[in-house]
């Protein structure tokens, strides 16, 4: 009893509470994704930001993978909740990796802990939940689908699922828009962001489809949803990738942008107020220290909204191979994980400048990261 008691105390406000999850079974050996001799498990650690401090608060066992875009855990509106994918677990000879489909929902408070496990698609990865705090969608990456969970109470139930493209089209990432009558998602695979209709518990894949540049992965929204920002990985950790920013009009979302932001764009954020856009560029990092096209560290990059574009405002380097980066519900602290150097660092943001503060070392590596300031 005292103990929960003085979890509870500990426990961050809503708008300080950071969610890291951590996969410890992929590393990376000079540009090279191994799986280790002994793989640490995976694990979610809750992390308060207090002014230019990060603490950690708790550590919870779940199933995670650094495979996928680092948008694999999403928070209740509430933050009662947060709900982890795991689209790769290690295979039976202990060497490789396959595709993964467990969904795990973790009841953060009064005290952290699993509650429940259920199954999606082969390939679970991106996660979104919707503003009630009820609708809970998972991209099935190996699978082609879209699942549609029920959070009530306490537990989640399958809904329903939707073909979101070919089989290949690897979807990514899904993010509610349109007051959560719509949702888009990114495909990977085939080069689309594909447009859905929530319909109650149904969804129904509406025809047309987006080009926000090659492979497009990771995207996000926030404020009142006016607009999304897509990171596209087609460069093949060598060549330029890009992001986009799309208008999240319900009957006409549309690609307003697309601007050039080096190698591989893992993370990406829109600030609380939607007038910036934070994107954790690897700039080759994650290649072997051979490659000519080898950096030693990551970029993070700060881009603004204005008039429908995209402007490049300041940038900060980072650890290499970095996976998610979230906002403050200030808007006036970027923070970024890396995966190589384990960690998580806090960033202050000026609306001009990024001043480096706190690190945080997280037990593996850290592989995505969600606030609950949405």
């Amino acid at each position: 009893m005292i103990a929960a008691a003085l979890l509870a105390a500990a426990m961050p406000g809503c708008d300080r509470l950071l969610v890291s999850v951590n996969d410890g079974a992929q590393v990376l050996r000079d540009g090279v994704q191994v799986v280790p001799a002994t793989p640490a498990p995976g694990s979610l650690s809750l992390v308060a930001l207090e002014g230019t401090r990060l603490r950690r608060v708790a550590e919870v066992p779940v199933p995670a993978s650094i495979i996928g875009p680092p948008r694999s855990v999403a928070v209740t509106p509430d933050c009662r909740y947060a709900v982890v994918t795991a689209a790769r677990r290690v295979a039976a000879d202990g060497r490789g990796i396959e595709p993964d489909d467990r969904v795990t929902l973790v009841e953060l408070s009064p005290t952290p802990r699993v509650v429940q496990t259920v199954r999606a698609g082969a390939g679970a990865s991106g996660v979104a939940i919707d503003a009630a705090g009820r609708r809970v969608l998972v991209a099935d990456r190996s699978a082609g689908t879209l699942s549609l969970f029920v959070l009530e109470r306490g537990r989640l139930r399958p809904a329903a699922t939707v073909f979101v493209g070919a089989s290949d089209a690897s979807p990514a990432q899904p993010l509610f828009f349109a007051d959560d009558t719509r949702a888009l998602v990114t495909r990977d695979g085939d080069s689309r962001v594909a447009v859905v209709a929530m319909e109650g518990e149904r969804m129904r894949l509406l025809p047309r489809a987006l080009a926000a540049g090659v492979r497009p992965y990771g995207i996000d929204a926030a404020g009142r949803r006016r607009f999304a920002a897509v990171a596209a990985i087609g460069g093949g950790g060598t060549d330029a990738d890009t992001v986009s920013l799309i208008a999240l009009d319900r009957d006409n979302p549309r690609v307003l942008d697309t601007v050039s932001v080096g190698a591989t764009p893992e993370g990406i954020a829109v600030s609380p107020d939607e007038r910036f856009v934070a994107v954790n560029v690897n700039n080759g990092s994650n290649l072997p220290a051979g490659s000519p096209h080898h950096r030693a560290h990551g970029l993070l990059q700060i881009w603004r909204i204005t008039g429908g574009r995209l402007v490049r405002v300041t940038g900060a380097p980072v650890g290499a191979w970095g996976q998610g980066v979230a906002w403050s519900a200030d808007g006036r602290a970027v923070l970024v994980q890396d995966a190589v150097e384990r960690r998580l660092a806090n960033f202050r943001f000026d609306g001009r400048r990024l001043t480096p503060g706190d690190t945080l070392t997280m037990p593996s590596e850290p592989a995505a990261l969600a606030a609950a300031n949405r």
